[in-house]
């Protein structure tokens, strides 16, 4: 009996590890757009329609990328309890919320490597400024490649200058028009929090600089503050390299794609971030069909763009806020 509920406790524990480590996912404006139920010894990880953003992501994409994301922290976190996660995605057509169910396996031995994964959920921070000026080795660069390629995705590297300044020029272009659409700017609001807030999802107001340094190519980023005096007040004049812009691709744009990118981002990042480098997103472009369409043909040798990023060293050490597990159990 003793060891009978050892065993039961022991799967637990590695459930509940499973579920609070997925809250620390990145997410689109910090969302968190997803839920989770536990079945037995089994979860099922859900989109939350609530948190859709309706104007900038009326395909799902980007919520779907995020909950790729919380699922790839999930089977991290069960593989560093020692199960071997079994994973179906999209397991009931007749269920399209229902984007994964992840069970315990067989009792493994975490390699190094994937404790070291889970070493870093909780320390991964987003960055919305540039980056120091140290150059993050081309070694690492390609362990990234390999892991967004783990997870059926592909991530590249851009190394030309002119087609670094033709993203940079896109996700200026799309960031113009979308702070002209009052749709755009009111869902951006929504999930801004000022100063203070004690909401634990959105994006805080301590989670970008007040003045932000331009990095040439100039990539923008979103403007929550919207004209209050928020941000933190660093200086960010050792703060203005660009970083390596990387794009995320996948051979095709259905929602099993989505969630394989989410599942490759979070894996690039936590291995990034194992080795000290942070990432900012820039998915301002993929979010008008147009000029999607444009970089998918002109830039990505007809793969579709998921995610664009760039990737670099920042020394500011931020902090994160996110949703109770109580909150999001369903």
């Amino acid at each position: 009996m003793e060891v009978r509920a050892m065993a039961i406790g022991s799967v637990k524990h590695a459930l509940d590890a499973a579920m609070d480590a997925a809250r620390w996912a990145p997410s689109v404006h910090n969302t968190q757009p997803w839920t989770f139920s536990v079945s037995e010894q089994e979860i099922c990880l859900r989109a939350d329609p609530d948190r859709k953003l309706r104007v900038e992501d009326v395909s799902g994409r980007e919520m779907l990328i995020s909950c790729g994301a919380a699922l790839f922290t999930m089977r991290t976190a069960m593989s560093c309890e020692g199960f071997e996660p079994v994973v179906r995605v999209l397991p009931d057509p007749d269920r399209p919320s229902l984007l994964a169910t992840l069970r315990l396996g067989a009792e493994v031995q975490a390699e190094e490597s994937i404790r070291a994964l889970g070493g870093e959920i909780e320390r991964r921070r987003t960055h919305r400024a540039g980056f120091a000026d140290v150059p993050v080795p081309d070694p690492l660069v390609e362990k990234l490649v390999m892991a967004a390629a783990d997870e059926g995705a592909k991530l590249t590297p851009v190394r030309s200058a002119e087609a670094v300044s033709v993203i940079a020029a896109l996700t200026q272009a799309a960031q113009s028009v979308q702070a002209q659409d009052q749709r755009f700017s009111l869902e951006v609001i929504r999930w801004a929090r000022p100063p203070g807030s004690s909401r634990t999802d959105g994006v805080p107001a301590e989670g970008y600089p007040r003045e932000a340094a331009r990095t040439e190519p100039h990539f923008p980023q979103r403007d929550y503050a919207w004209g209050h005096d928020w941000g933190t007040q660093t200086d960010q004049r050792a703060s203005a390299a660009t970083g390596v812009v990387a794009v995320l691709t996948t051979r095709g744009d259905s929602r099993q794609d989505w969630i394989d990118a989410g599942q490759a981002l979070q894996h690039v990042l936590l291995y990034a971030s194992a080795y000290g480098v942070s990432a900012a997103f820039h998915t301002q472009a993929l979010e008008m069909e147009l000029l999607r369409e444009f970089m998918r043909q002109e830039l990505c040798s007809g793969r579709y763009p998921q995610m664009i990023m760039r990737l670099g060293v920042t020394f500011d050490d931020k902090g994160s806020m996110r949703r109770p597990l109580s909150e999001i159990l369903w």
